[in-house]
């Protein structure tokens, strides 16, 4: 299944790489500042990601970096984020407004994703990223979080996940079930068996299809949603069934109403269904190394 961005990407050659670079403010980055490095396994985002419409977002919120999301400017959906996992009861954070971020966008002071304004200001950045007018008249999807308040802990880190740059259309009962089981099912095995950090990416694929607003393509519909964790420090007594599933595993689905399986894999098999469902080259690679610590092979 070929992506959108894929048929738009002949000739395109902007390519993610993470730079230890100090000093860097910007939330919209090309090289990704220590901060942002600290979400990503060994430094390292996932390589193999090009096309010129992608941007680098260090999520800020409350003066802190919370995420890292690979942003597609053209059809208004991040292509994934990449977070650590806190601990947590997985309760929801409910009474958090939607933002969005000023510098994909616009001239700003600020480095840090903000409320939508009142009114039809949201006409001065909605090129660039999706509003929430976009989802208004979505009558079969909802907004669904790459980065899931319930994998957070504190109600800063929780809040920074409602941000349209975290978002894409997920059908609705898609997104309550079976995703949504498996948001809770990856929540308790890291609860309970991840000993160190997890390092978790969640991203899309899509099909072609759009969300469209006065007659012009908006939203890119995810064709499969994905995910893989990476933790290196684990409970070697925890029972088989889960045990083997560590240092890595991931995990995908067809983000279809008829749809109720999310099929677990190891990361090295979800690697190569990404490569033959979207725009990845044949170095692409999720973690460095697919989260094998040196020496452990």
């Amino acid at each position: 299944m070929t992506s959108v961005w894929a048929r738009r990407a002949a000739g395109a050659a902007w390519l993610l790489v993470a730079v230890a670079t100090a000093g860097v403010r910007s939330t919209v980055e090309k090289e990704l500042s220590p901060e942002c490095r600290e979400f990503l396994y060994m430094g390292t985002p996932p390589v193999g990601v090009e096309h010129h419409a992608l941007r680098t977002i260090c999520q800020r919120f409350h003066n802190r970096a919370r995420y890292v999301t690979l942003y597609d400017t053209t059809n208004h959906v991040p292509v994934y984020s990449a977070y650590t996992f806190k601990r947590s009861d997985g309760e929801k954070r409910m009474d958090v407004p939607w933002m969005y971020e000023p510098q994909l966008s616009t001239l700003s002071d600020t480095g840090e994703m903000q409320s939508f304004p009142l009114g039809y200001m949201h006409m001065n950045f909605e090129d660039a990223q999706a509003v929430l007018n976009d989802y208004s008249n979505a009558i079969l999807y909802e907004r669904g979080q790459l980065n899931p308040d319930e994998h957070q802990a504190s109600l800063d880190d929780k809040a920074a996940t409602y941000t349209l740059t975290n978002v894409v259309p997920q059908v609705h009962v898609f997104g309550s079930s079976p995703w949504k089981e498996q948001e809770h099912l990856v929540r308790r095995r890291l609860n309970n068996y991840c000993r160190g950090t997890a390092y978790v990416v969640t991203g899309i694929t899509t099909s072609g299809n759009m969300i469209r607003r006065h007659n012009v393509d908006r939203l890119a519909v995810p064709a499969y949603l994905w995910s893989a964790y990476c933790c290196i420090r684990y409970d070697r007594n925890a029972p088989y069934d889960e045990r083997y599933k560590f240092p890595a595993f991931g995990h995908y689905a067809l983000n279809d109403k008829d749809n109720n399986q999310v099929l677990e894999m190891s990361v090295k098999k979800l690697e190569e269904f990404l490569k033959k469902s979207t725009y990845v080259d044949k170095n692409f690679q999720i973690f460095l190394d697919d989260c094998v610590p040196p020496g452990s092979a």
